[in-house]
């Protein structure tokens, strides 16, 4: 945004894209927060409807048409993500199919655990859009605040998460487990539920980059933008949840 710097744990929404900006010209259309929300609840919509398929599929038992859509939505998803995150003017093009990609995921991902805990998927979901309705609530009526300190401690969390899962793959490579990450006990929840708190929390910067890309004047483009961005999120934190509850459910 071309106001002061702020960041945000995210990827996809950061200020050194809202920085490099131009400025509108006179009787050009920016960015609004209705367009922003409107095509936040289109991509939504389209990574639901994209996550039925594997669904269906595990439905008829094709466990094999499960894991290769799974796949293709995991390395196409990142694929668009990291284009868009760095090419800003290409999410009203890439979003969808973006969108589309993390539904086929998103989807396998559900129906596979799903098999084994029955009723985690519509918890995962419910919890959270409750997550993400109270954060906004909380947001909207300024009880959370995104202060320099509150983004500094985000961000820091953050990025100590993405690498511990980047460690934790890399050794995967050399067939070393790191347990902790995943196990059923009292310390594996407790690191569970630390993330997902990081995960919500980025929620929150999300808003406030979104609110001043609004104020700020940012080309019409950046409502896809930002909408990818909080998808991101959205995402990440129900992966989050997914993996909470099957801690939960086979402690």
């Amino acid at each position: 945004m071309p106001l002061p710097v702020r960041r945000t744990g995210n990827p996809g929404l950061n200020d050194r894209t809202f920085a490099s900006l131009p400025r509108l010209g006179i009787g050009v259309e920016g960015m609004t927060l209705k367009g922003t929300v409107d095509r936040s609840f289109l991509l939504l919509i389209v990574l639901m409807v994209a996550a039925l398929w594997p669904w269906s599929q595990m439905a008829s038992g094709d466990v094999q048409a499960v894991s290769s859509t799974m796949m293709l939505g995991l390395i196409g998803g990142f694929v668009l993500a990291l284009i868009i995150s760095f090419k800003a003017t290409l999410a009203p093009y890439l979003a969808v199919p973006y969108a589309a990609l993390e539904g086929l995921a998103v989807g396998g991902i559900s129906a596979v655990l799903e098999q084994r805990y029955p009723g985690i998927a519509i918890q995962a979901v419910g919890l959270t859009f409750g997550v993400l309705a109270v954060l906004l609530f909380a947001y909207r009526m300024r009880w959370v605040r995104a202060t320099a300190r509150f983004r500094a401690m985000v961000i820091g969390a953050t990025g100590g998460i993405a690498l511990l899962y980047l460690a934790t793959m890399i050794l995967g490579f050399f067939h070393v487990a790191v347990p902790v990450l995943n196990a059923a006990t009292p310390l594996g929840i407790g690191i569970s539920l630390v993330i997902v708190g990081v995960a919500a929390l980025n929620l929150v910067l999300d808003f406030d980059l979104i609110e001043r890309g609004v104020a700020g004047g940012a080309p019409k483009y950046m409502e896809w933008y930002a909408a990818f961005g909080l998808m991101v999120t959205l995402v990440w934190l129900y992966i989050e949840m997914l993996r909470l509850l099957s801690k939960v459910r086979r402690d």
